[in-house]
Parts: structure tokens; sequence; C-alpha cells
């Protein structure tokens, strides 16, 4: 059921229409669900209610700190789908009031905290993506400041007793911290606490996480141990890599795909990824069979091209999120841009650190090795010989923001994938 946001000041639950569960077996249906995850804490455990045969409720978490879910989200929500085929509860919790903490995980510094009105104006663009994946009718949305909000100074007090500062220290980027003589704010200390009391609240048996939310899942198991009950099992899922291939998806990082995206371009970002990151998205975005895709692998090895699979990666995404028409008109547009045998299929990647506002086209084009200096670079662009993305350049003003990778032609033979960086 949707979520009502005229109504969300009066923090409701919304529920969902009971389901039937999948016919798998248990162990059928454990295999399914550690598929591309990095870890299940404890697999035996979720063996075991799995064979009690009840509706499990599972338990997943998102701040809304940014208006966009890219694909890097997904990995979550396409887990959370499965439970639902399986005929499990799927709980998504819009952290409102940890948003307002802000996530310390990975922080080198004090997060700024988000105002309470930026929060709900994200958490308002996250009904309309998630449903893109996840069964609107099978789908519980929660916000915890439906607990959190009515806690007083006392009750505070007594969740951070159960919990000491050596156990926090324990934290990987707290310790690093510490270490170094960064500050750590007692606000931060508070974050997972707060995100552990969300499973007592809502009685996970499940909970989902990248892999750099290990610690706070813990707590969340030791934190229902202190309420009396059943610990949740862990499932811990790996960081999508962004278009970059090195670090994880980010908007912030300019290497992400956004669930929003329009077809053409989502289409075209697919496309750019290099050919060793089409099998790490296969695995981690892709519903085919495992089998079939270790089958492309095969054909690959035996001199398939790559861009071949990754047009397949490309209309599976796109087809998932606009729909097959729409994914069948951006291969199209992208054909009629890039014909076939025009790009080289050994594309050099090249990263560039540029200013926050960008460089100029020429510049970059000489930095990246495509031209060999700034005015070879400009001659080229005005004779029209120079395209990004497939879309021909004639301004040799243009500035080339931050971001990528884009596809950068020089002539008939120059190509690169080109990333650019303001740090």
């Amino acid at each position: 059921m949707r979520v009502l946001w005229q109504e969300y000041e009066h923090n409701l639950e919304f529920k969902i229409v009971t389901s039937v569960l999948h016919r798998a077996t248990p162990a059928e249906a454990l295999a399914q669900l550690c598929r591309g995850t990095e870890e299940v804490l404890i697999e035996q455990d979720l063996l075991k209610k799995l064979e009690s045969g009840r509706r499990l409720r599972i338990k997943a978490g998102f701040d809304p700190t940014a208006p966009d879910l890219h694909l890097g989200h997904t990995v979550l929500l396409n887990k959370m789908r499965l439970f639902q085929e399986l005929g499990h509860e799927v709980m998504f919790l819009i952290g409102d009031f940890t948003g307002m903490i802000g996530d310390p995980t990975g922080k080198s510094a004090t997060r700024p905290p988000l105002t309470r009105d930026q929060v709900i104006d994200n958490a308002r663009t996250y009904e309309q993506q998630i449903f893109k994946v996840l069964d609107p009718e099978r789908t519980l949305v929660m916000f915890n400041s439906s607990w959190m909000g009515e806690m007083n100074a006392a009750a505070l007090i007594q969740l951070a007793a159960k919990h000491t500062v050596a156990r926090m220290l324990e934290r990987d980027d707290f310790h690093k911290r510490y270490q170094g003589g960064q500050p750590i704010a007692v606000h931060e200390f508070l974050y997972p606490l707060i995100q552990g009391y969300d499973s007592v609240m809502m009685k996970a048996d499940v909970e989902l996480g990248g892999t750099d939310q290990k610690f706070n899942l813990l707590v969340g198991r030791e934190l229902q141990r202190h309420y009396g009950q059943e610990p949740q099992v862990i499932m811990t899922l790996p960081i999508l890599e962004g278009l970059d291939g090195t670090q994880k998806m980010s908007k912030s990082l300019g290497n992400y795909i956004a669930i929003n995206d329009p077809p053409g371009d989502m289409f075209g970002k697919l496309m750019s990824i290099s050919d060793t990151l089409m099998w790490r998205y296969l695995e981690l975005l892709s519903f085919r069979p495992a089998a079939e895709i270790a089958a492309w692998q095969g054909e690959v090895a035996s001199g398939a091209n790559p861009r071949d699979i990754k047009i397949r990666l490309a209309e599976e995404l796109v087809g998932r999120f606009h729909g097959a028409e729409a994914a069948r008109v951006a291969h199209e547009q992208f054909t009629s841009r890039f014909q076939r045998g025009e790009m080289p299929d050994d594309m050099p990647e090249i990263a560039l650190v540029v200013p926050i506002d960008g460089a100029p086209l020429p510049q970059v084009l000489r930095d990246a090795g495509l031209t060999p200096g700034t005015s070879d670079a400009i001659r080229m662009i005005q004779q029209g010989a120079v395209r990004i993305d497939g879309e021909r350049v004639a301004d040799k003003n243009l500035r080339v923001l931050p971001g990528g990778p884009y596809i950068v032609q020089v002539g008939k033979r120059r190509f690169a994938r080109l990333t650019l960086r303001n740090s």
C-alpha cells in the first residue's frame, strides 16, 4: 500500500496484503537468498527460521539523506523483492529520525545533520522509486520517528546503557578517528544504538545491509537479546562499484546511475562500464539465472563480443525501470549513435582530476592524450570531429564537469572512457 504523505506526521504504519508462501523448500529458498550475499550471520539460523513455516519479518533501512536512489541501492531492494516472492513480510524502514543524526559509517569527520524538512522532502521521493522494484501491496513502509519521536530522555539513557564505549570503539571508522585524534561527537554513538533499537521495535527476523553496515546490524542482534527477542539474522550484501569501477556508487562522486535516469541515459551509462565491471553488475543487479550468466562468460572466453552481453544487461535494467518499449527505443538510439564495430573493444579508461566546476574541453582532450595539444583539440572541435557519449560537440568553450565515465571520440579512431574527479 502506498504511503499517504498527508498522514506522515501522524506516524501511521501501513498494512500489507497477506501473501501465499512460495512452494520452494526451505533449503531451496536458502540457496536463492544466499546468492550474491557477502555474509549470512547465522546461515543455520536462517534455515531454521525458514523451516518454521511462518512469514518472516524482513527489515532494511534507508536514511533519506539524498532524494535519488541509484542502482547501488537496488542490490538491497532486489533481495527484499526475493523475500516477497518467497512469501515473507518486507519492512522498508525510512530512517527519518536517524537521518537527522547522519550515519557516521565510513566517515572521517562528524557528518552535518539534516533538518527535518530536508529529510521529509527526500523521503517523499522514495515511494515512487522503491515500488519500481518492490511489490507495493506486499510492502510495509515504516518511519523510525514513530517510536524514537516518542522516546523521552530517560528511555534514551536506558537504551544507551545497553552498550559500552569500548564496544563502539571496536568499529573501524570510530577506531581510526579516535587513534587519529579526530573528534567523535556523542550523538554519533547513538546512531548504531537507534538502528539496533529499530530492529527491536520492528521485531525483525532478518535485517539486510551493505557490508559497511555489519557493526550496526550486530548491535541490533545484541539489543534484541536484551529485550528478550530472538536475534535477527544478518545478511550483508556487497557494495556496488560505480561507473568508474573503483569507488562505491555514489551521487557525490558522480559515478552513479539513478533509478530515475531517463532510459537513454541509463542505457548509455551501462554501455560505458568496463567489460570486467559488466560481470559484477550482472552478478548483483541481474535477475538472470546464475547458470545463464556463467554460460555467457563461457561464450566471451570463446571469443564472443562482451558488448553483446552488455546490451543484454542494459536492456534488462532499462526495461525493469522504464518498461520493455523504452528499453527497445534506448537500444535503437544507442545503436544509431554508435554503429556496429565503430567503438573499439579495448577502449582505454582514463581518469583526470579537474576543478569542481569542470575543465575546458580542449584541455580535457589534451590531458587525456586524445589530441597533441589544445590548439589541435580546438581544430577537431571546429571540424565536428569530437563526440561525447555519441553527441557531436561544437562548442570549443564547453566545460566538462566532474562525473562520467564519458565515452569521448576524436576523429574516427581515437576513443577513451573518461572519468573526471574533483579530488
